[in-house]
């Protein structure tokens, strides 16, 4: 019996998901585990490297640099967000990760990507995050038409939201019993059919499988809503989420859109404590 933070994607309004764990780490309120899905992936691992503020710091430093993301990035390598320097010359050299903090930390780390070849989801729990496995973390916000896929073991890998966008049934199969789950999406949103699907299918006539799964992820997705609100219901499951549509975009990195959205996020945690608290009592944690 454990635990868990679940961190759903949504590319930037996962700056929400950070306001939400620096909140968490400035509480001292820490889970026995997290599992992330894309940006979920990318900005959660701060949370077990204890780096409060690192998201939104590395975000507004970066946002203008033609070598993180942008269309820049994706004319010249094909990726909308560059690997060299987002997932190398950034972390390892520019605002460091903490990767000793990472590795000593015991709150288990784990990331949902989705292979491509078979559309179904592969959950990764990692121990370390370091130059030499960190492409997990890139694989699992690898989007579709602007990533390449990533190789990793032999497995074709691109975003984990495909296949597996809210993995809070996972987290319960492991033994977390006891579940945060944030969402960058207000409650009562339902996601619908794909309007770019004719593009997708046009772009992805080599991975007909990709084409399959973003055809039917909707329907995954609110099946998974459905199963989030059944275990709020049995009390077991504690939703943060924001009270209104997110005032930013996938791929806007407006600065000052970015801090609001980040303190949206602390705010929705702020209001959530004694929930919490009392969520995580159950297993004796606080």
């Amino acid at each position: 019996m454990k635990n868990g933070l679940v961190l759903e994607g949504g590319g930037m309004r996962g700056m929400f998901s950070a306001g939400v764990i620096d909140e968490m780490m400035e509480q001292n309120i820490r889970p026995d585990g997290i599992i992330g899905v894309s940006a979920g992936a990318t900005f959660g691992c701060n949370f077990k490297s204890n780096q409060k503020g690192r998201v939104l710091r590395y975000n507004t430093r970066f946002r203008h640099d033609p070598r993180y993301m942008g269309l820049c990035s994706l004319i010249c390598t094909g990726n909308w967000v560059n690997v060299q320097f987002s997932y190398h010359t950034m972390p390892f050299q520019l605002d460091v990760f903490d990767t000793e903090a990472f590795k000593n930390d015991p709150m288990e780390f784990y990331v949902v990507c989705t292979n491509i070849d078979t559309g179904e989801a592969v959950y990764k729990k990692l121990d370390e995050l370091d130059e030499n496995n960190i492409d997990w973390i890139r694989a699992s916000a690898s989007l579709p038409i602007v990533s390449h896929p990533v190789v990793i073991d032999n497995l074709r890998l691109l975003d984990g939201g495909m296949s597996d966008s809210i993995p809070l049934k996972y987290f319960h199969s492991i033994g977390y019993t006891h579940n945060i789950v944030v969402l960058t999406q207000p409650k009562g949103f339902r996601k619908e059919a794909p309007s770019i699907m004719p593009l997708i299918r046009f772009t992805q006539k080599k991975n007909p499988q990709i084409v399959e799964i973003l055809a039917s992820r909707h329907i995954m997705y609110n099946q998974e809503l459905d199963y989030i609100s059944e275990h709020e219901q049995l009390g077991n499951t504690l939703l943060i989420y924001p009270e209104e549509e997110l005032p930013i975009g996938r791929i806007d990195q407006n600065k000052k859109r970015m801090k609001r959205v980040y303190d949206m996020g602390r705010e929705a945690c702020k209001c959530k404590l004694a929930e919490i608290k009392e969520l995580y009592r159950i297993e004796n944690k606080l």
